[in-house]
């Protein structure tokens, strides 16, 4: 692969000068810049003063190997997502939690704008979206314990690639699963088969709330089979 020509309008550390002199960034006050340098995506932490890889991210989720993306919806941006929550936070759970309402609220909407043609994100608007996703009752993984937002007899657990919902008082369990373009939520029933088998799905666009289809799903395997009065 042939080394990217820099010059002085896409070099990214005359970015980081520019930016720095701009707003004055404090070792404190972290910092994001995102440009297109010959086309591809490049994003820097200020405050390191050194570019965020994809990497660490790609170990929490796989959706976009080839690397990061801002301004819509897709897998690009949901890896950047990931990076950036990931890279701000150092830590796996908040990362994995919220890396798609923060792709659809925040990354989505990064334009590259301004003299130095790029966006700026910075520690405080990262803290102000996580403030409010916390405040935003939907269903999250929480490690299998009970969840507000679900029937007593459900809880839901992460894994690598997707979250999953298991009813604790018969093998049925929601698979919630992100591709780019839509989600894809299915009811399964496990029993004694050697593969789960299908009992209902429902598909979304990326950009909507799984929440309500995955309560419609547990509502259904409840009303499928009557949950067990001690459960």
């Amino acid at each position: 692969m042939q080394p990217m020509e820099m010059n002085s309008t896409t070099d990214p550390r005359a970015v980081v000068q520019y930016a720095s002199e701009r707003w004055q960034a404090s070792a404190d006050c972290v910092e994001y810049v995102g440009m297109r340098v010959d086309g591809t995506p490049v994003v820097l932490n200020l405050t390191a003063h050194e570019r965020l890889s994809p990497n660490r991210s790609l170990g929490l989720v796989r959706h976009s190997p080839a690397g990061f993306d801002w301004g819509y919806t897709g897998s690009g941006p949901a890896q950047l997502a990931c990076a950036l929550l990931l890279d701000y936070t150092d830590n796996e759970t908040v990362a994995q939690q919220h890396y798609i309402q923060f792709r659809n609220d925040v990354v989505s909407q990064l334009v590259c704008d301004g003299p130095a043609d790029c966006w700026h994100l910075t520690g405080e608007d990262i803290e102000a979206a996580l403030a409010e996703f916390e405040e935003y009752r939907a269903l999250t993984p929480d490690g299998g314990t009970p969840s507000s937002s679900l029937p007593t007899n459900w809880s839901a657990v992460s894994r690598t690639d997707r979250t999953v919902f298991q009813r604790r008082d018969i093998d049925h369990y929601v698979v919630l699963a992100e591709g780019s373009e839509e989600w894809l939520i299915i009811l399964c029933a496990q029993g004694d088969r050697a593969y789960p088998a299908p009992l209902d799905h429902r598909t979304l666009p990326v950009e909507n709330d799984p929440a309500s289809a995955v309560q419609e799903l547990v509502a259904e395997s409840n009303d499928l089979v009557e949950p067990e009065e001690d459960t």
